[in-house]
């Protein structure tokens, strides 16, 4: 599993890339609340990501909570098939506000 952070207009684009599991979810949930505390909004891009387990989703969870807490913006973009099911069947797609491209999820953010 690999992350990559860049920054779109002042807000963080959190790359995922591989498999959001138990093993792994403590990295993502890390690296998305480095950039909650640094008081930037964020932009989860999962187009890499082929699946997710119910930690992972936690991590996820836990971001947008304490972003929402922040008063600052939390999205997902390009969610694949797989993951999307998984937050589907959690009812998450109707917490998380989710993107077709990263592109569209900065400029709602921004």
């Amino acid at each position: 599993m690999e992350i990559s952070i860049t920054d779109q207009g002042g807000v963080k684009v959190v790359a995922v890339a591989g498999e959001v599991d138990l093993s792994t979810s403590p990295q993502v949930r890390d690296a998305l609340l480095d950039c909650i505390l640094g008081g930037a909004s964020i932009v989860v891009d999962l187009s890499q990501v082929a699946y997710i387990d119910s930690s992972g989703v936690a991590s996820l969870v836990e971001a947008f909570q304490s972003a929402k807490t922040r008063k600052l913006g939390f999205a997902l973009a390009n969610v694949g098939e797989t993951p999307l099911r998984v937050l589907k069947l959690a009812r998450l797609d109707q917490v998380f506000v989710i993107h077709d491209t990263v592109d569209a999820a900065v400029a709602a953010l921004g």
